[in-house]
């Protein structure tokens, strides 16, 4: 460190005053006694400067040249910042974490930039001391090396860097060509070796692996993928403008709403970095900085960090897909063309018709919240599933913790038909004007009279403590999924096959002909495709039995267990 050559150190000198127990010019000395706690620093610095090794290093000052003190280096903050790195598995003692953490604090860092600040300014302005020789860069790793070696290459900016490769485990960075031909690192996956070890930084020039000049991607490839247990990187920034590195790393949580293989993705520059999930996999996103690929892991295990679709790169490749006249069969892949062929639903939901409705579902951006009961209980599928007999033997066995709404309807009342009994009777003008305003969940228009689901009467039977089942069509659920005041869980009966359909119809004194029940099958699968976004649970009703004892264990689950909610339910 350097001391100030201008003045008379009348800091040093009153600091040595003080510690000998002298008073200043213009102050008398205040004894205190140094019983005193209050006074434990005073002591603690007499102590040491009584002392008689301090007594023989501060002799009297003959002159300012004394005390001049030369710089060691001008380039402590990269000294500091590097050792402020050194960390993670390296730090096994109690005093190797406290200086850790004193070097990486702020003020600390100041410091020593002023430091090499004012040493810099000193030099150029003839302090006589010549500039230290500068480190063989043999020495250690990150040394510097020669002009002449690297050309116009910066030589405070080139350093030796190594490696240690993790068996069985990619190194963790993807690296492209500018158009100068350098291979730029652009891409470091958090959680990597490369990561953990902290040396190396996205727009680092990679000049040459293990002392061989590498040009091209196959060439860094090829060095990379030897068997050794260390690779030794020459790096050097850029040459061209660094892009600011204000970029967007906050972590948020993902559900995935389609199925993924790194392997069989094509456009994935490296297969082993690609992370594999299935639909309905919460991961966790912790870098979106690429608009083609963003870094995650799944919560179950955040130490495996891998490379996934983003979803603007997921939605150009689904405008590709082939068209196909069918879906049914194909149920688990998220499909971007709707079917051509168009049927009119009873109910319509205003406000789903309204927003996309063909939108294409990839990942969904979710909240873990401690166990908590839903307001609605959403029963959708095609007709012939046994919604309704599930629906009313939920209502007789819970009276108390399920309730139904009343709908409302234009028609007028029948004989001995009483007002919010099975309908609440309104004017045809009424139901218009409210379900322009959009008060209405669905509506549709039978015989003549408007029949459709109030949102009031649903917060009616939430405000009665609870649960309202909600035997409603599929275009409902966007509704009620995108609103925080219904928090819905939304179970899908799946239809069976034939013949458990052909059973199921039996029952509820129904007949359906052959025809009637494949395009129940189809109907039902078009309901999962295009609403899977939407459904928590999907049951297929092969026994109302089983069907009904499903239903009651996820609503005992979650009051028990943690649920991951859409972020829009609690922000």
């Amino acid at each position: 460190m350097m001391v100030r050559r201008s003045g008379r150190y009348t800091t040093w000198r009153g600091f040595k005053d003080f510690a000998l127990g002298k008073p200043p010019d213009e102050e008398k000395e205040k004894p205190k006694p140094e019983d005193d706690l209050s006074n434990h620093d005073e002591i603690f610095l007499k102590s040491i400067v009584e002392s008689p090794d301090f007594g023989r290093k501060s002799e009297p000052i003959e002159s300012e040249e004394d005390l001049v003190v030369k710089p060691v280096s001008l380039d402590n903050v990269n000294i500091i910042r590097s050792l402020s790195e050194y960390r993670g598995n390296n730090i096994r003692t109690i005093e190797q974490a406290e200086l850790a953490i004193l070097l990486s604090r702020i003020h600390f860092k100041a410091l020593i930039d002023a430091h090499d600040a004012i040493g810099a300014l000193w030099l150029q302005r003839g302090s006589g001391i010549e500039e230290p020789p500068k480190q063989d860069k043999d020495t250690a790793e990150g040394a510097e090396t020669s002009p002449e070696e690297n050309g116009d290459m910066p030589v405070e900016t080139v350093k030796v860097v190594g490696l240690r490769k993790v068996p069985g485990q990619p190194l963790g960075l993807t690296v492209t060509t500018d158009e100068h031909g350098q291979l730029i690192v652009a891409r470091i996956l958090a959680g990597s070796a490369a990561a953990k070890q902290a040396l190396l930084s996205i727009g680092d020039v990679l000049l040459e692996v293990d002392g061989v000049q590498v040009d091209t991607e196959e060439q860094l490839k090829e060095a990379v993928s030897k068997p050794n247990d260390r690779v030794t990187l020459k790096v050097g920034p850029n040459l061209k403008e660094k892009s600011s590195q204000l970029t967007n790393k906050l972590s948020c949580y993902m559900r995935a709403l389609f199925d993924y293989n790194p392997k069989e993705d094509t456009l994935l520059p490296c297969k082993e970095i690609g992370l594999e999930f299935k639909k309905g996999d919460i991961l966790q996103v912790s870098d979106r900085k690429d608009p083609n690929w963003w870094q995650a892991s799944h919560v179950e295990n955040p130490d495996v960090v891998g490379l996934i679709p983003s979803p603007e790169l997921e939605e150009r490749r689904k405008a590709y897909v082939p068209p196909e006249a069918d879906f049914v069969h194909k149920i688990s892949i998220c499909g971007a063309r709707i079917s051509k062929k168009k049927k009119k639903f009873v109910y319509e939901s205003r406000s789903s018709v309204q927003l996309e409705g063909a939108e294409l579902a990839l990942y969904e951006e979710v909240a873990r919240t401690p166990p908590f009961l839903r307001r609605v209980l959403a029963l959708v599928g095609t007709r012939g599933v046994g919604r309704r007999t599930l629906k009313n033997r939920m209502l007789h066995e819970h009276p108390r913790r399920f309730g139904a709404v009343v709908p409302h309807t234009s028609r007028p009342p029948r004989p001995l038909e009483e007002n919010g009994t099975s309908y609440w009777f309104v004017s045809r003008e009424e139901m218009e004007r409210d379900a322009h305003a959009g008060r209405f969940l669905e509506y549709g228009e039978h015989n003549g009279h408007l029949y459709g689901t109030h949102l009031d009467s649903i917060r009616a039977v939430i405000k009665e403590g609870k649960m309202c089942i909600l035997d409603c069509a599929p275009a409902s659920l966007k509704l009620l999924h995108n609103s925080s005041e219904f928090l819905p869980y939304v179970v899908l009966l799946a239809a069976p096959g034939i013949e458990q359909l052909r059973n199921l119809t039996f029952a509820s004194n129904r007949n359906l002909t052959e025809e009637d029940m494949k395009q129940t099958l189809e109907e039902s699968a078009r309901i999962q495709r295009q609403n899977e976004k939407y459904i928590d649970l999907v049951i297929t009703n092969h026994n109302n039995d089983t069907s009904y004892s499903r239903i009651m264990d996820a609503l005992h689950a979650l009051s028990t267990d943690h649920q991951w909610v859409p972020v829009s339910w609690i922000y």
